[in-house]
């Protein structure tokens, strides 16, 4: 299947529908380990890491990145380098 394109409302312009990373909520790691390779695959500063950490903690997973299929692909391969569990959906 391949990605969704569609016009943007009111525009000439192509919207491709995003995938998403979800981080699951790790018992392995430290807290600082997880937050170090959220940031290492993002490139988010470290609050924004922290707070996406902190949701995984506490909730059992968080959205960590949204973009195109191949980037998001590239930010899980990063995140599963230390073994963190993720999940690509769309």
């Amino acid at each position: 299947m391949g990605v969704k394109a569609f016009p943007a409302e009111g525009s000439s312009t192509f919207v491709i529908e995003p995938w998403n990373v979800i981080l699951l909520n790790d018992e392995q790691h430290t807290f600082d380990e997880v937050v170090r390779q959220v940031m290492k695959a993002t490139g988010y500063p470290h609050t924004k890491a922290e707070d996406i950490t902190w949701e995984a903690h506490t909730s059992g997973e968080a959205l960590c990145y949204a973009g195109s299929r191949k980037r998001c692909e590239i930010v899980a391969m990063v995140l599963e380098e230390i073994a963190l569990g993720v999940r690509l959906e769309k």
